[in-house]
């Protein structure tokens, strides 16, 4: 288990090191302080802005400046709002995270539910009827969905308000709660499906059928357990794109998150934000996915032996 645990760490590492370096590069083409300055900012007002960045040193220079500052914290300075790109990250990804997990974690319960369901009524009319209601939410685009439920349950029925944040009231999380959670609960539903159908027709199963099991015990406690790895797979990646930033949806619901700071950010050349919420979302990333490969050790424990 310690080479494995070992094995992933450095694996982390080394991602994320491959991601510092890209990061660094995310620039505006050409010259950076004349792209925000505008083509008619002086030469004087260039060259403060340039040596506030750090563009008058040599390349590697930059590159290690960039490096050291980031092991202690320090992702610059927001051009737009001149504050610290950290913390305001820190002080929008409470927000982001709310959503994410609570999305996540009625389409976890949910599509797991579903699929157990399905698998377990497959090939009769429950399960054609899942499926074809999953689809229909895999299908349509998440910033459709939040645009066709403002419209009726904001608009039209105003049963929940279209924007804002907890502080107006916990009403105000349900439709993006909701936008977010129908496709990954769609998509996993599916995965549940098609894992434990396939477990189902592995002979250990057959054994345990053999030996007089009832069909629930053997579908419950033998398949279920064996199906999970792919499961856990679907649901780490989509938490992990959830945590790092529902960009459209906040946007949408102007929703106070790391997904405003990014639109932000994009509309006002601010680079050391965009660098910030590139780096912090593969943090998240790297952190969620390492997390759910330890978990597929306790799940599995052939995976620890692989």
């Amino acid at each position: 288990m310690a080479i494995y645990l070992l094995r992933k760490l450095i694996y982390s590492v080394l991602v994320l090191a491959g991601v510092v370096v890209l990061t660094f590069f995310m620039r505006p083409p050409g010259d950076p302080a004349r792209v925000l300055l505008g083509q008619r900012a002086d030469a004087e007002s260039i060259a403060a802005l340039r040596e506030r960045l750090g563009l008058d040193q040599p390349l590697p220079v930059q590159i290690g400046r960039y490096m050291l500052n980031l092991t202690q914290g320090d992702m610059g300075t927001s051009i737009a709002t001149n504050r610290d790109v950290f913390e305001t990250l820190v002080e929008r990804f409470p927000a982001t995270a709310l959503l994410a997990i609570s999305s996540m974690a009625i389409a976890t319960i949910l599509g797991i539910l579903i699929g157990v369901m399905a698998a377990w009524r497959a090939n009769t009319w429950i399960d054609s009827t899942v499926m074809g209601i999953s689809l229909l939410g895999i299908s349509l685009p998440a910033f459709v969905v939040a645009l066709l439920l403002v419209l009726v349950f904001g608009v039209k029925l105003e049963w929940f308000p279209n924007s804002g944040y907890i502080t107006g009231g916990w009403e105000h999380l349900v439709l993006p709660m909701v936008t977010l959670a129908i496709r990954p609960l769609s998509i996993i539903a599916r995965v549940t499906r098609s894992s434990m159908l396939d477990v189902l027709g592995q002979d250990y199963v057959r054994t345990a059928r053999a030996k007089g099991l009832s069909a629930r015990a053997v579908f419950m406690k033998h398949a279920l357990r064996n199906a999970l790895n792919p499961v856990v797979t679907t649901v780490s990646a989509w938490f992990a794109g959830l945590l790092a930033g529902t960009y459209f949806i906040e946007f949408v619901f102007n929703w106070p998150g790391i997904g405003l700071v990014v639109f932000n950010g994009i509309e006002k050349l601010d680079y050391p934000i965009i660098q910030g919420v590139v780096l912090f979302s593969a943090v998240i990333f790297v952190v969620v996915n390492t997390f759910a490969d330890l978990l597929y050790g306790f799940i599995d424990p052939k995976v620890r032996l692989q």
